[in-house]
């Protein structure tokens, strides 16, 4: 197979190629030369942002099985790329996210519940759920629906992450002590390894799949309790988890999902939209999800051979809780 990612340096980019080259898979990486690509790839620069960004793509002969896009501002960068390449390449993987759908999508919804409104193919910068609604319409406009893959990721962890979530709890955890753990332990989550992602990204491509799938765990492949606990026990033991209640931390300010990274309240609409999509259509067109347990220690041993500091992306909120509050709310709760 011949691949052409669009990106392919950084996170999800970075594991689709690492993936395809451990096929023995033909890649191609366009991007920006901010980042290194992985070895063994053939590399094309541009900016699909500036005038003419897409010079060296479309200057360049060759020919792809199929394409992985990962972008995720101005739809119209994925419209220009791909109208430049319906003719060269013969499907279009385009990661997506489960932010698309209309808010508040209920518990259990699937690949046909409603989208956002106000999406456009052409447009610049909007919001991240149009960007990324744009980005669907813009692969179907120019490879039709039998051609492209709508890949509505949710919650993606694993090496590499350049989101800031599990490398804080990692890190939070190394500095040991009293941790505010959300609870309840036992809250059902749903993530994705970065891996998981990219496997099933190419076995789409490699079995000519199109439409649009949920791409995250099933619902309980891992609590809340298991990946904490597993992020202490992997940075060596020395955290001490003090489960609390959701409604005191709600109380004291603290907000879900940034401050305390992956944690939503249960019976929350967060909770609905981020923990409780269906994807069986994911699962019987090949989903596997490694345990947790790999996915956290795969991730402290990544994040330690860069230095313990992962990577930011600027277009990304900071993560993570501060320790004064964490430690004023432990206080008031009896947990210090």
């Amino acid at each position: 197979m011949r691949l052409l990612v669009l990106g392919g340096t950084e996170f999800v980019g970075r594991a689709v190629v690492e993936a395809a080259l451990g096929r023995g898979w033909e890649v191609t990486v366009f991007h920006r030369g901010r980042h290194g690509a992985p070895p063994g790839v053939r590399t094309l620069l541009g900016d699909r942002t500036a005038p003419d960004g897409l010079v060296a793509l479309d200057e360049d002969p060759g020919e792809w099985d199929a394409v992985v896009d990962t972008w995720s501002a101005a739809p119209r960068a994925v419209r220009d790329a791909a109208r430049l390449l319906r003719d060269r390449a013969g499907r279009y993987v385009y990661v997506s996210s489960c932010s698309v759908y209309e808010w508040a999508p209920p518990a259990g919804y699937t690949e046909r519940a409603p989208v956002v409104g106000g999406a456009s193919a052409d447009a610049g910068g909007t919001d991240y759920a149009r960007d990324k609604r744009g980005g669907e319409l813009a692969a179907v406009d120019a490879f039709g629906a039998d051609r492209s893959v709508l890949v509505r990721a949710g919650l993606i962890l694993g090496p590499y992450e350049n989101v800031g979530r599990l490398p804080w709890w990692l890190n939070r955890m190394a500095r040991g002590g009293p941790v505010l753990a959300p609870g309840p332990r036992e809250l059902p989550l749903q993530y994705v390894d970065v891996r998981d992602l990219a496997d099933w990204i190419l076995g789409a491509a490699e079995r000519g799949l199109s439409g649009p799938y949920n791409l995250i765990s099933p619902q309980g492949h891992a609590t809340t309790g298991e990946l904490l606990e597993a992020c202490a026990e992997v940075t060596g033991g020395g955290a001490e988890l003090r489960w609390t209640a959701p409604e005191v931390i709600l109380a004291a300010g603290i907000e879900p999902w940034t401050q305390l990274p992956v944690w939503v309240p249960p019976g929350s609409d967060l909770h609905d939209a981020l923990h409780s999509a269906d994807v069986s259509r994911a699962v019987a067109a090949g989903l596997r999800c490694r345990p947790a347990g790999e996915t956290v220690a795969d991730t402290w041993r990544w994040l330690q051979e860069i230095g313990g500091s992962a990577p930011q992306r600027p277009d990304r909120t900071g993560k993570g809780l501060d320790p004064e509050v964490e430690a004023r709310v432990l206080a008031s709760t009896g947990g210090v």
